[in-house]
């Protein structure tokens, strides 16, 4: 998924060693652009964190995974982002929530006809 946002916090750096070696894990906070707007806090984890992007009042296109696990009868959920980068200026400036579009003219599908079908 994908989510267009406005940079607000930056939480303080995580550092650690696990079995797999040292992890770095940073938590960023943004707000989305809607109408009502939402703040969402993410996860960035160990090359993934670009110091030169995250910078409060950026605006940030960010493709993210939802996952969530339980411990001890309770669920948490992890929102961690693969990529972030620096929204274009093209961009309409709004939240954005992408997977892949529906065509606007259904008719285009069949522009050939019934006829091309290779069955």
């Amino acid at each position: 998924m994908q989510l267009t946002a406005t940079l607000v916090q930056i939480l303080p750096l995580q550092k650690g060693t696990g079995r797999n070696g040292e992890w770095r894990k940073q938590d960023i906070i943004v707000e989305t652009q809607a109408q009502y707007p939402k703040k969402v806090c993410i996860s960035i984890w160990g090359d993934k964190i670009n110091e030169s992007v995250l910078k409060i009042g950026n605006q940030l296109n960010i493709s993210f995974d939802v996952e969530s696990r339980e411990y001890n009868g309770r669920w948490y959920t992890d929102v961690k982002a693969w990529k972030v980068e620096l929204a274009s200026a093209t961009n309409n400036g709004g939240a954005s929530y992408t997977d892949t579009p529906p065509p606007d003219n259904y008719s285009d599908l069949n522009e050939g006809g019934a006829d091309d079908l290779p069955f």
